[in-house]
C-alpha cells in the first residue's frame, strides 16, 4: 500500500477539485486527511464562522467516510499535531493548499521546520498569488491591469472528486467539535446565518447557476432583490472551489460579469500575499485624521445612526452574518468618510459577525472604501442617500431590515426625519451626522 501521506485541510473543506488531496492519492494508496483546530484562532473567530466550520467538518467527514476514509481531527498547534500524526502513521510527507494570511505563512514555515516533506498546492484562489505580476513589482496594485492579466492566464485542470480514500489503520479520528457549545468566539450567532458544508454549498451553486446568474448583470446591485450568489462563505471556507465556480459560470448568460467579481477576490488575495499587514496597517498611508468617537461607533455597530440605508445594512449583518456588497460599501463609507472613524474599528465589527470574514477580502475592501487601499480615487464621494435612492428606490430593503420604518411608503423610508412624527417613525433616531456629506 506504500507509505502513508498526510493531507492537511485548511481553507479547502471539500472533496471536489482538491489539488492537495488529488496529489496525495497519486502518491500513495494510503492517505490520512487531517484538520487541526487551533485554539488561538477559535478564540478570536466570529461565532458565525465557528458554527459554519462545525457543520463543514461534519459534512466533510461524512463525505470521506462514504469513500472509505475518514477525517482526523486534532486540537493544538498545527505543526505539532501534523508531526505527531506523521510519527503515528509513518508518513513522511504532508500536502496542503497555500494561503496568503500571516497565520498561513507562519503555519507553512513551522511545517517546513519539521522533518517532513511539505508540498503546497493551489489554495483558495483561481489564479495563485504571484502567478502573474506586473513588469515592475511583486504584485498588481490596480485592479484593471490585473484583470487583463488574470483573464489571459491559463487555468489549471479541475480535479475530480476521488472515488475511494484508503485510511491508515488504527488512527483515532477524534470527535467532531461542537463549537456552538464551547466557550470563546466573538460576536453573536446570527439567527438567519448561512449553514455550512460542501453539500449545501454545491446545492447553493446549482441554484445560483440555474436561477440567478442570468440576471446578475442587471440586478447585482438590487438591494431588495438580494440578487447575488450568496456563495461568499462557501468560498471562504473552501467548501466550493473558486475554479469550479468560474468554470460553471463563465460561458453562461451573466457569467462574464460574475466572473469579474471572482477576479476581484483573487486581486485582494495577491495584494494580501504581498502585504500581509493589510488587517492592521494602511496599504497606502494617507495621513488622514481619524476621530475617536465611541458613541458614534456604538450607534453604527447597533444600526441606529438615524440613516436608514446604513442601519439596514448593519441590521442585516447582525441578523444574517452576511451583508450585500453594496451596503458593505455604504456602511463602511459612512463610518470612515462621514464619521471619520478609523477603518480598523469598522473592520473589527464586520469580522466579529461575518460568516464569510476573510482577511484578504474583508480588509482589502475596507481599505478600498476608506481610501487607504487599492482604490485609484481615494477621495471618491459616497453619498448614502443617493446610493439608497438608486439601489433601493422604493425603500423595500430598508423596511425589510428596519421594521420601525415599515409604515413609511416608498422613498420616504430613506429620510424619516423629514416626516411628521407618527406611524412608522416611532423610536427611530435622527441622523447622528449629515448623511449628505
Amino acid at each position: 500500500m506504500g507509505t502513508p501521506v498526510l493531507v492537511l485541510f485548511t481553507q479547502d473543506l471539500r472533496l471536489h477539485d482538491h489539488p492537495a488531496l488529488t496529489a496525495a492519492l497519486e502518491e500513495s494508496e494510503t492517505v490520512v486527511p487531517l484538520f487541526v483546530l487551533e485554539p488561538g484562532l477559535l478564540r478570536r473567530a466570529a461565532r458565525n464562522r465557528r458554527a459554519y466550520l462545525t457543520e463543514a467538518l461534519a459534512d466533510l467527514r461524512s463525505g470521506l467516510r462514504d469513500l472509505g476514509g475518514d477525517l482526523v481531527l486534532r486540537r493544538g498547534d498545527t505543526a505539532t499535531e501534523v508531526r505527531a500524526l506523521a510519527r503515528e502513521t509513518g508518513a513522511r510527507a504532508v500536502h496542503l493548499g497555500g494561503g496568503v494570511s500571516r497565520f498561513a505563512a507562519r503555519r507553512e514555515a513551522a511545517l517546513r521546520a519539521t522533518d517532513l516533506e511539505v508540498r503546497v498546492h493551489p489554495g483558495p484562489t483561481i489564479v495563485p498569488p504571484g502567478a502573474i505580476t506586473p513588469a515592475k513589482g511583486d504584485h498588481y496594485k490596480v485592479f484593471t491591469p490585473y484583470w487583463r492579466a488574470w483573464e489571459a492566464e491559463e487555468r489549471r485542470k479541475i480535479r475530480t472528486a476521488p472515488a475511494r480514500v484508503r485510511p491508515s489503520e488504527g488512527v483515532d479520528p477524534g470527535p467532531l467539535p461542537d463549537l456552538d457549545a464551547e466557550p470563546g468566539g466573538i460576536g453573536a450567532l446570527s439567527p438567519e446565518r448561512t449553514r455550512g458544508g460542501p453539500t449545501r454549498a454545491r446545492e447553493r451553486l446549482r441554484r445560483w447557476i440555474d436561477r440567478g446568474l442570468a440576471d446578475y448583470p442587471d440586478r447585482h446591485d438590487d438591494l431588495p432583490g438580494a440578487a447575488t450568489s450568496h456563495l461568499s462563505a462557501d468560498l471562504r471556507f473552501g467548501c466550493l472551489s473558486p475554479l469550479e465556480v468560474e468554470a460553471a459560470a463563465r460561458d453562461l448568460p451573466g457569467g462574464p460579469e460574475y466572473v469579474r467579481q471572482l477576479a476581484w477576490r483573487d486581486f485582494h488575495h495577491q495584494v494580501t500575499a504581498a502585504f500581509p499587514e493589510i488587517a492592521t496597517r494602511d496599504y497606502r498611508p494617507r495621513d488622514r485624521e481619524w476621530r475617536h468617537d465611541p458613541e458614534a461607533l456604538e450607534a453604527w455597530k447597533e444600526g441606529r445612526t438615524g440613516v436608514p440605508i446604513v442601519d439596514a445594512g448593519i441590521r442585516q449583518l447582525l441578523a444574517e452574518g452576511f451583508m450585500h456588497n453594496r451596503t458593505r460599501m455604504i456602511t463602511a463609507a459612512f463610518l470612515t468618510r462621514t464619521l471619520r472613524v478609523h477603518w480598523r474599528e469598522g473592520a473589527a465589527h464586520f469580522d466579529a459577525h461575518l460568516t464569510d470574514g476573510d482577511v484578504a477580502d474583508e480588509y482589502g475592501n475596507w481599505q478600498w472604501v476608506a481610501g487607504t487601499g487599492n482604490d485609484t480615487r481615494p477621495n471618491r464621494a459616497f453619498n448614502p442617500l443617493r446610493q439608497a435612492r438608486r439601489f433601493d428606490p422604493e425603500g423595500e430593503y430598508v423596511r425589510r431590515h428596519l421594521p420601525e420604518l415599515a409604515g413609511l411608503p416608498g422613498r420616504r423610508a430613506h429620510t424619516p426625519w423629514e416626516e411628521a412624527e407618527g406611524e412608522g417613525t416611532a423610536g427611530y433616531p435622527r441622523p447622528i451626522a449629515d448623511p449628505g456629506r
